[in-house]
């Protein structure tokens, strides 16, 4: 793409003084932040959190086509070329994460609008004259128009690619389906099932598994049933939960061994309306916990208490300082070796000396001393069912933060 080949008979930025260029350049991030709140605020398909993966491909985007608006600015004949590739790819992923192209097309829209208002405003500040509104507002349009046709051959491109309409409509099942809160104005979930042709079944479970390649992922084997999109350099499978007979045992072998020696991370098995639930476990697991020791993939149904404390982490570590005060004082191996013994004391079933000793593998009589120390510094909260919950939320949260 060059200036020359943008949808319009004579270029607008040649109509621009070469002084707006450095005005421009200096508010690239300005601008970039206006633009990208400006669609988050407007656009529901783009509002999510900056440092996701939706986030940071929105903002990069926003940032490159602000960066080439001040290129054409300062030099309208400046080959162009090199930025296609960055707005195709925009559309490519919208389709590998079973989206189609409004909210891409509005966003461009609304993108525009902000880039407008703001570049107008820095021209007037930077005290060049009000006559350029019209031609910037003029190469604002037809730079946006340019390169919403780069995403839709991005678009076509991987639709082109990846096969037939049904597979098309699986993966936009697949991202509707782990959507946290899903349009209320959208299709409703059994009418795109419908045409998905994939019949929604009492309980699903998503498998979550690091995919360094852009491009959809294959994987032999896969069975019809399994929904698959990519996301954030991540492969997602969407597939029925266990239907305790034979066929669904058959199933879940299949699964594993198609699975075998990938990392992959498969979350509980809940409701379709939960299914962001499961994806939410298979992906904590898949980051914070470690990978699976068999054949795999490593069950997230298996660690959902510590999942549960890894969520919460933050505020886990917060009851940790609440309820552990006592031992802040105290130097820090000693506060260590103690933290320890109370976490040994509340998972022993008759909290006694010999059993901490067992645990910890240390001398019953070191463990009496170490027991009467824990009760000169807690008391009676040593009896305490609330500060026994506590005290076990705080140093299980303690042990996985370390781990």
């Amino acid at each position: 793409m060059t200036a020359t080949d943008l949808p319009l008979s004579r270029s607008p930025w040649k109509e621009l003084p070469a002084a707006l260029a450095p005005v421009l350049r200096s508010r690239i991030e300005e601008s970039t932040t206006d633009m990208v709140q400006a669609i988050r605020r407007e656009i529901h398909g783009y509002r999510h959190p900056a440092g996701s993966a939706v986030g940071r491909d929105l903002t990069g985007a926003v940032r490159l086509a602000a960066t080439q608006f001040a290129e054409l600015v300062e030099d309208p004949d400046a080959p162009q070329g090199h930025y296609a590739p960055g707005f195709r790819r925009l559309g490519r992923l919208e389709y590998l994460s079973g989206r189609g192209l409004d909210d891409l097309h509005a966003a461009y829209l609304v993108g525009a609008r902000a880039a407008c208002r703001g570049y107008v405003a820095a021209a007037r500040d930077a005290g060049l004259p009000g006559e350029i509104a019209v031609p910037l507002s003029e190469a604002v349009l037809t730079h946006v128009h340019a390169l919403s046709k780069e995403s839709a051959k991005g678009f076509e491109e991987a639709r082109a690619r990846s096969g037939d309409e049904v597979q098309r409509n699986r993966r936009t099942l697949a991202g509707r389906l782990v959507e946290r809160r899903p349009d209320p104005a959208g299709e409703p979930l059994d009418h795109l099932a419908c045409r998905a042709e994939w019949p929604l079944p009492p309980t699903l479970a998503c498998v979550a598994l690091r995919s360094p390649a852009e491009a959809f992922p294959e994987l032999p084997g896969l069975d019809d049933d399994v929904l698959t999109m990519t996301r954030g350099g991540e492969l997602h499978l969407v597939v029925p939960g266990p239907a305790g007979d034979d066929d669904g045992e058959a199933r879940l072998t299949r699964l594993r061994a198609v699975l075998h020696d990938r990392g992959a991370v498969m979350g509980p098995a809940v409701p379709p309306e939960r299914a962001w639930v499961s994806l939410y476990c298979a992906r904590l697991a898949l980051h914070r916990l470690p990978g699976p020791t068999g054949a795999g993939p490593l069950m997230a149904a298996d660690h959902l208490s510590e999942l549960h404390l890894l969520g919460g982490a933050h505020i886990g570590e917060l009851l940790a300082e609440q309820v552990l005060a006592p031992l802040r004082a105290l130097p820090e191996g000693k506060a260590e070796r103690l933290a320890d013994t109370l976490d040994a004391l509340l998972m022993s079933a008759g909290r006694t000396a010999p059993e901490v000793a067992s645990a910890l593998g240390i001398h019953p009589q070191t463990a009496r001393n170490r027991l009467r120390r824990l009760t000169s510094l807690f008391g009676k909260d040593l009896t305490d069912p609330r500060f026994r919950l506590e005290a076990l939320i705080a140093l299980r949260t303690r042990a996985l933060r370390q781990g």
